[in-house]
């Protein structure tokens, strides 16, 4: 909340148009947001289902647009070396349909897609739902093993990908804090 008792106005862009996210901010330090996903099997999950791992949350618009497929693959690429007490989970509005023919088409082993679709608990409660397109906004969450949000990087414009290295770093130094 601003000083007039206001909330805080927070957008990203679309090729430079702004677009308004909607949902309750979180900040570093604060303890990760329960939500509710659908998974490849069409089963519910939560955030507690993953309870005593390092969680990377990648958050993409839809796994069928060049920028979020190349993203997710390369995140699928370094969860690889990551450790096993990290986990990465991609969640999108897709539907677990979708998602599942997007791994299997192009062999996704190594991250877990989870769909806001149902529910859009993952993007109200980290507050990146797109409120014009219904989706969610490009954005990484790292989530320490006792539930703390150590990093948070929300891509200001939608068509660009993360910052890789300061994500790998921020999960690298949560992990190593917390023995991998």
């Amino acid at each position: 909340m601003s000083a007039k008792g206001q909330a805080e106005e927070r957008t990203v862009t679309f090729k430079g148009n702004p677009l308004h996210l909607s949902g309750t901010a979180v900040r570093e330090g604060d303890s990760a947001p329960d939500f509710r996903a659908v998974n490849g099997e069409l089963k519910p999950v939560q955030l507690g289902d993953y309870r005593g791992r390092v969680l990377v949350l990648v958050a993409v618009p839809s796994l069928d647009t060049p920028v979020c497929d190349l993203e997710s693959r390369k995140f699928n690429e370094k969860a690889a070396g990551m450790g096993e007490g990290v986990k990465v989970l991609v969640i999108s509005m897709d539907l677990p349909f979708a998602q599942k023919r997007w791994c299997g088409a192009h062999g996704i082993k190594n991250l877990e897609t989870l769909s806001d679709y149902q529910f859009r608990s993952f993007g109200r409660n980290y507050g990146v739902l797109i409120e014009e397109l219904g989706l969610l906004a490009r954005s990484v969450f790292v989530v320490d093993r006792d539930g703390l949000v150590q990093y948070i990087q929300v891509v200001p414009e939608i068509t660009e990908e993360p910052d890789y290295g300061a994500v790998l770093s921020a999960v690298a130094k949560v992990a190593a804090k917390q023995g991998r």
